[in-house]
């Protein structure tokens, strides 16, 4: 996989705010918006606490939900192409976009109908090239953007907008988080806060950067996946193994001496989660300047879910403009409840 591959556009919309920057300040800052739901109660009889889009009607479900989201994050990563649009030498963007798993509340045509609606509204602004789709939870954001850098090292497509949609906050949805015991209360202290949210970012060739007069934001280094075969809510006890392979993949292209200065990932309070990164940061130690130092924003925003690794990107994008980088390198992760475990590698544009 190339490591001079080029992020020139990110979007967001989170709880914490309704653009990139918004959302990103409000992570820097720890404003946190784990809120009451407005009239759903967990099975103590007491509100379920989640984080959700104040911009929306908590009544609004389904497909309009995860569209209303989806539209404004993706339309904010494609601004950079604005003086193209119309062009006749505007580039085309290929489009590969993750949703949540099939879950109650979410039925396994959801990414399919969710990309169709999305290419339809971003055809007025871009020329629209390859679309791919998949519902892969909570790595799928970042299985995107390693199927970005594959299509554009291959020369597949002159640009990729890959990108998460994902909401825990469909009625069905709730129930079966909370039937499985995997919502946040003050009667479970391991569960977790459903949020919701969308996350999208461009990424292209360093070259056609330079041709179009882009200006990157960081350099995708790599992205690498793995399977890990002992779930959560199993019996089996998790070692860390597919999230290692993930980190090792992620990290293949960086030179020996080089670690990594900065962690993202989407650990949410759920033990499973921790216990998994403390083995897989066993296996490889060596990547890291200080692996207990790790991010996680769904302590502000929630978890959400498809959406993480995307946003994450932001995060780090944030950083680099604002001049509180760590270092220049980062690592963003996340994990799906299927097994799907992804790691991404970004680099300061122009090197240390």
């Amino acid at each position: 996989m190339s490591a001079g591959l080029a992020v020139i556009g990110c979007g967001a919309r989170t709880p914490v705010g309704f653009h990139r920057r918004s959302s990103t300040a409000a992570v820097r800052a720890g404003i946190s918006m784990m809120a009451e739901h407005p009239f759903l109660i967990d099975r103590f009889g007491k509100p379920i606490k989640v984080t959700r889009d104040a911009g929306l009607d908590p009544q609004l479900q389904g497909f309009e939900r995860l569209l209303a989201l989806a539209i404004p994050a993706a339309r904010e990563a494609l601004e950079p192409l604005e003086p193209f649009v119309g062009a006749v030498n505007a580039p085309k963007v290929s489009i590969v976009l993750s949703t949540g798993e099939p879950r109650p509340g979410q039925g396994t045509g959801t990414s399919a109908s969710l990309a169709d609606a999305l290419c339809d509204d971003l055809a007025a602004f871009v020329h629209i090239g390859r679309q791919m789709h998949w519902m892969g939870g909570h790595a799928g954001g970042i299985v995107a953007l390693e199927t970005a850098a594959r299509l554009l090292a291959e020369g597949e497509a002159d640009m990729v907008l890959a990108g998460g949609v994902d909401s825990y906050l469909f009625r069905d949805t709730l129930e079966w988080l909370d039937d499985n015991e995997q919502l946040h209360s003050e009667d479970n202290i391991y569960g977790f806060c459903p949020g919701e949210a969308a996350g999208f970012v461009l990424v292209t060739r360093a070259d056609t950067a330079q041709r179009f007069g882009l200006t990157p934001l960081l350099s995708l280094v790599s992205a690498g996946s793995g399977i890990e075969k002992n779930l959560i809510r199993t019996e089996d006890i998790c070692l860390g193994e597919g999230l290692s392979k993930a980190f090792l993949a992620a990290a293949k292209p960086l030179a020996q001496e080089e670690r990594i200065d900065r962690v993202v990932c989407d650990m949410n309070g759920e033990r499973y989660r921790g216990n998994e990164y403390g083995f897989a940061v066993l296996k490889a130690s060596k990547l890291f300047r200080d692996a207990a130092a790790f991010e996680a924003p769904a302590d502000c925003w929630g978890d959400v879910g498809a959406a993480s690794g995307p946003l994450y990107v932001g995060l780090v994008a944030a950083a680099e403009e604002r001049g509180y980088a760590k270092g220049p390198l980062s690592l963003v992760w996340a994990s799906s409840e299927g097994g799907r475990r992804a790691a991404a590698v970004l680099r300061r544009w122009g090197g240390a």
